[in-house]
């Protein structure tokens, strides 16, 4: 075995300890969806810090800064600016709500079948596209390792994330969570000192060289962005997709109170802040040492593996095998344990909100719903797996956006809404959320993202990669329209 399945079969095996050490300690379904409520507010945050430090944060990154310099920057400080408005307008009113799902908290103030039905649908469009995002991260870096082919990566991937969320519930995936964002720290740093090592600690010398290679265009949008309404709906959609994230709302109870919800937000919130800091060492660097290398390029001048694979060639310039084998093992660990929390919201959508509460209306036993929820892990990782073979080709930092559009128009409504306005009615909770669901999935499928990138056309039927900014207000809208009158 090479040095890079060592190090992927030891992490493995690390988070599978702490799997099986979990599952000791999950003895009911309030164990298995919050943890029971007992997890610290330092590591709530840690963890919390985790969940949104996926593979697109990471690798789609330095990938981004590599192909389109100042654009990644754009996506970092869009998502950046969520976190204050999570903790002003989400974290202590959800948490005392002490609802754990977007359904959840919908159905507690309207006893309506339609509303729980549409919380659990954006929820689960949600998660279904934020798990392709990481598939693809996961398939793409284990098919340029080990030279497997690109399904059978995803399935390795997929088998995992069953298992994690299948024995350990949530505990497991804050454990995993928790150690995972520990080790890309680590390795956030390491690269990042390596690239200003070559630069003799000078981050200026680092940006004057990125002048040198590629002009003034590496601090100024790229054509994907030279549009003002593009740039402003990519905004919206990645400062306001956060507050909409099913797995990341999740945390607000796996502590004890309102205020350790406040306290896990304001740590995630430095951490993150932290590591795009890092990341922009990181990304300028594969500009500067990687983009110029040409051993890293194949023959028609692309990078090996794609522009998502970036970050491991900065490491093995900078460290050789051992820096590559460990940065990949780090990123896979990374992708396993965003997955298990993505997956563990989308079943607990299905088991809780579908079965439990709505087809069983709050009847069900334990046991069966607990099964419940395993069979959707399983629904989910095969649904995710196949439609990640559609979009393997695309950066998944752009991906990212998208699901946070998503996230955007279909949750963060609903939510606020639900939480902040008193002349909200039950069909006013339908119509937005139809309305920020199939708005935001109509214009992405028609826009260059999918109509031309994943589809071939030559031209989009609707202009825009990110559909926030029209999507959006489509859903408040809604909403308004059909609470006229109804209370």
């Amino acid at each position: 075995m090479s040095l890079a399945q060592w190090l992927f079969l030891a992490l493995t095996l690390l988070t599978l300890g702490l799997t099986a050490a979990a599952r000791r300690r999950t003895a009911s379904l309030n164990d298995f969806y919050t943890a029971g409520g007992r997890v610290p507010a330092w590591q709530n945050g840690l963890a919390l810090a985790g969940d949104y430090l996926s593979a697109a944060a990471f690798l789609g990154a330095a990938g981004m800064y590599l192909g389109q310099g100042y654009d990644s920057l754009a996506y970092a400080v869009g998502t950046l600016a969520g976190w204050p408005l999570l903790l002003l307008l989400l974290a202590e009113p959800l948490r005392r709500q002490g609802r754990y799902t977007v359904a959840g908290v919908l159905s507690q103030r309207f006893d309506h079948a339609g509303v729980r039905l549409v919380g659990i649908a954006s929820s689960l469009t949600v998660t279904l596209c934020y798990l392709i995002v990481q598939l693809v991260g996961a398939g793409k870096l284990i098919e340029l390792l080990f030279g497997l082919p690109y399904l059978a990566a995803v399935g390795l991937v997929g088998a995992l994330m069953m298992i994690y969320v299948a024995l350990g519930g949530m505990l497991a995936a804050t454990w995993v969570q928790m150690s995972k964002a520990a080790l890309l720290f680590v390795c956030a740093l390491l690269l990042a000192g390596g690239v200003l090592a070559r630069y003799d600690g000078s981050p200026a010398a680092l940006f004057a060289a990125a002048e040198k290679l590629r002009g003034a265009a590496a601090f100024l949008p790229s054509q994907a962005l030279s549009d003002p309404v593009e740039v402003l709906s990519l905004g919206l959609g990645l400062s306001l997709g956060l507050l909409g994230l099913p797995h990341v709302l999740m945390r607000f109870f796996t502590v004890a109170d309102e205020r350790a919800a406040r306290r896990s937000v304001g740590v995630a919130t430095w951490l993150v802040a932290g590591f795009f800091v890092l990341n922009l060492i990181i990304g300028y660097g594969a500009l500067t040492l990687v983009g110029p290398a040409a051993q890293f390029h194949g023959a028609d001048g692309k990078l090996l593996g794609g522009g998502n694979m970036a970050a491991l060639h900065l490491a093995q310039l900078l460290g050789g095998d051992f820096a590559r084998a460990a940065v990949a093992a780090v990123a896979f660990a990374t992708i396993l344990a965003v997955v298990a929390g993505l997956t563990l919201a989308g079943a607990s959508a299905v088991s809780h909100d579908l079965y439990a509460s709505w087809l069983k209306q709050g009847q069900a036993d334990p046991r069966r719903e607990l099964a419940v929820s395993r069979l959707a892990t399983l629904g989910l990782g095969l649904a995710a797996m196949l439609l990640s073979t559609v979009f393997q080709q695309l950066n998944i930092a752009v991906m990212m956006g998208l699901a946070f559009a998503i996230a955007a128009s279909a949750n963060f409504p609903l939510l606020l809404l639900a939480l902040h306005w008193r002349g909200l009615s039950a069909r006013g909770v339908v119509w937005g959320g139809v309305a920020g669901i199939v708005g935001a999935l109509a214009l992405i499928v028609c826009g260059p993202a999918v109509w031309v990138a994943a589809l071939g056309h030559a031209k989009p039927l609707f202009p825009y990669s990110n559909p926030a900014l029209f999507s959006l207000p489509l859903a408040f809208a809604a909403a308004w329209l059909g609470s006229r009158g109804k209370r």
